[in-house]
């Protein structure tokens, strides 16, 4: 993955021109408040999170209003960010943190690593994660079914769902919405509460 890809112009084009943009931080502030819902639902405190891919920051603004003790720590590939944003600078299956945290957070890169680092980010992830998962990567059956390709990247590297899935649940329990469990947690999903 190349964080020079990711310049103003891939910024503009997808987050911040309203004609073009993906989602705005209305929408992930919906998407915050849904996470953070259910996670503590099943009782999973919200203490450090990290967002891998954090982009423009939407997550940390929604996690401020909603979780405002909980610590964030915003992880990006891209220099232009991250040095308009004080990021951290490394990449999603490089990125060692200190500890563990409660929430991971990875919105929309995945897509963009080739097979080999989409693994190492996978595992990476479940390494960083001691309770929940965020995870929402753009897949083939996306591609083909759900998204709209007027404003979504397409060039990326598109792979079946069942790529994700299976690597998954080597670690977590899919509890749908895009929200995984670290199976270390102990939290117990009811059938019909598991995504599949």
């Amino acid at each position: 993955m190349r964080g020079a890809q990711f310049d103003a112009a891939y910024y503009d084009r997808f987050y911040r021109d309203p004609r073009t943009r993906v989602y705005e931080a209305s929408d992930v502030r919906k998407l915050c408040a849904f996470v953070l819902s259910y996670i503590t639902h099943l009782d999973i405190p919200v203490r450090r999170v990290v967002d891998l891919g954090c982009g423009l920051g939407y997550w940390q603004e929604a996690l401020e209003d909603l979780v405002p003790k909980a610590r964030y720590t915003g992880v990006e590939i891209s220099e232009y960010l991250c040095d308009e944003y004080g990021w951290e600078h490394a990449s999603v299956a490089e990125f060692r943190g200190r500890g563990a945290y409660d929430l991971v957070i990875c919105q929309g890169v995945l897509q963009y690593l080739d097979d080999d680092e989409a693994e190492r980010a996978l595992a990476n992830m479940a390494r960083l994660c001691r309770g929940a998962l965020y995870l929402e990567t753009l897949t083939e059956e996306d591609w083909a079914e759900n998204c709209d390709r007027s404003v979504t990247d397409g060039a990326v590297h598109l792979r079946p769902a069942s790529f994700y899935r299976e690597r998954l649940e080597r670690r977590f329990l899919s509890a749908g919405g895009g929200v995984f469990i670290q199976k270390e947690t102990g939290v117990v999903l009811y059938e019909l509460e598991k995504g599949r």
